[in-house]
């Protein structure tokens, strides 16, 4: 693929022109398309792919929100400053804090606003805490998919008045010599570039985790990775970025997940794990608390011999996992495993049966060695999945303000160009580690809100 570069003139050859231009109909794109329509203004979506799907149709299109009317609705007491709180936790105090306020502050007004206004309705997911999180506050819609999630904000976006182009991929920005924003140059199927005009624009496209040289620049440590986020990350805002001589930031903090199926290639709930579920290496041992997060479990399961690592749980997680729908095609396509009792489950893992024997008995109430607690042991019959840790998605980009415009290092501003999403610095600092569960879509929703309140001024 073309490196997508930064043309600068006194004016741009448009064969059209819109008040907005949003690159990138992924949940950030929609949601700030919503936005701008609330407000009257006029947009365009520009999609490279065929149908708007991107990282968030991988995902379980799980957003997390505090003070909304879904957790109201479910007598969940929640408020903006105890997320920020959690977040801030969860990244050891590295997360950008305009942002996590700004993010905290605009995700409920944001959710609340497409399920009165666009019929997007959530509800709270009940039975388990996703890792860092105080309280229940993972909203999501009746399917609980990230493909359902895109096609309700597909279609309130369209009904709205958005414009979307599809199979329009955005190979150049075009600014005047003094960072006036003059419109786009977008590649048709059949090679011909076609040039947008506009006045304010919005960079909501990706992150740079399809980016090989990219990630081994960035991310050493998910070099050797497989990558099971979308292939349009291919780091288009960086390369702007750069050439713009924007300020980037927090590179080096990405989404992974240690629960990704080999060899099925699909991703297994973490709801598994937080149910109680645990993860075997080859030895038979447990080697981490997996109750920390799924981001920073990627790299403890890729340091496990052959990089790989076993989920295990019982009958009753079975029973919820299979709320799931990425767990039901999971189990439909034969990576979940049956063994009806230990000694059937160490041959399947190809462990000692005493070792594992031990393992097993070993999960309790009380706090284990690594300081997890379990509400109750596992019993028999055995489930498992073989699985790896994989990049999702990363974390880092261009760096913006609390009002989601892009930034210069000297911390001035590009007053009518924004990014969001996948293209900006989101709210996990610059480690794996920072990753609180959503992370992803709430930069994404409560971004592209934010950015749809900012542009078009």
């Amino acid at each position: 693929m073309a490196t997508p570069h930064v043309i600068r003139a006194d004016s741009i050859p448009a064969e059209m022109t819109v008040p907005v231009v949003i690159v990138g109909a992924g949940a950030c794109g929609l949601t700030a398309a919503i936005t701008l329509r609330d407000r009257g203004i006029d947009c365009l979506l520009l999609e490279r792919d065929h149908q708007p799907a991107g990282s968030t149709a991988l995902s379980s299109g799980f957003i997390p929100a505090a003070g909304t009317e879904a957790q109201r609705a479910a007598g969940i007491e929640d408020d903006a400053e105890r997320f920020a709180d959690d977040i801030i936790a969860k990244s050891n105090g590295r997360a950008a804090r305009h942002l996590v306020v700004a993010y905290t502050r605009a995700i409920a007004e944001a959710l609340d606003g497409l399920q009165a206004r666009h019929g997007v309705d959530f509800t709270v997911l009940d039975g388990f805490l996703y890792p860092g999180h105080g309280v229940r506050r993972m909203h999501a819609v009746a399917e609980r998919s990230g493909v359902a999630l895109m096609a309700r904000l597909e279609r309130a976006a369209i009904a709205a008045g958005a414009l979307l182009a599809t199979d329009a991929l955005v190979r150049e920005l075009w600014l005047r010599p003094d960072d006036r924003v003059l419109g786009v140059g977008v590649e048709r199927p059949d090679g011909r570039i076609e040039h947008i005009g506009c006045t304010d624009l919005l960079l909501a496209c990706n992150g740079f985790g399809g980016n090989p040289a990219l990630v081994a620049e960035l991310l050493p440590a998910m070099r050797d990775a497989p990558f099971a986020g979308h292939v349009g990350n291919d780091g288009s805002a960086i390369h702007w970025g750069r050439e713009l001589g924007a300020a980037v930031a927090d590179l080096g903090g990405y989404q992974g997940h240690g629960g990704w199926a080999v060899p099925a290639g699909i991703l297994v709930t973490w709801a598994v794990i937080m149910a109680g579920g645990v993860q075997i290496n080859a030895r038979g041992e447990r080697f981490h608390d997996e109750s920390h997060g799924y981001s920073e479990a990627a790299v403890d399961v890729l340091a496990q011999p052959g990089g790989t690592a076993w989920m295990v749980f019982d009958e009753a997680i079975l029973t919820l996992a299979r709320g799931f729908p990425d767990f039901r095609e999971a189990e439909a396509i034969g990576a979940v495993r049956t063994a009806a009792d230990t000694a059937a489950l160490a041959g399947l893992i190809g462990c000692d049966a005493t070792t594992l024997s031990a393992t097993l008995d070993g999960i309790g109430h009380a706090p284990d060695r690594f300081g997890r607690r379990f509400q109750r042991p596992l019993a028999a019959p055995w489930y498992a999945i073989r699985v790896t840790g994989a990049l999702f998605h990363t974390q880092g980009g261009l760096d913006i303000d609390a009002r989601c415009r892009v930034r210069r290092p000297d911390g001035s501003v590009f007053e009518h160009l924004a990014a969001a999403g996948g293209a900006a610095r989101g709210v996990s600092g610059d480690t794996v580690e920072g990753y609180l569960s959503g992370n992803g879509l709430l930069s994404a929703v409560a971004g592209g809100y934010i950015a749809g309140r900012t542009l078009g001024n």
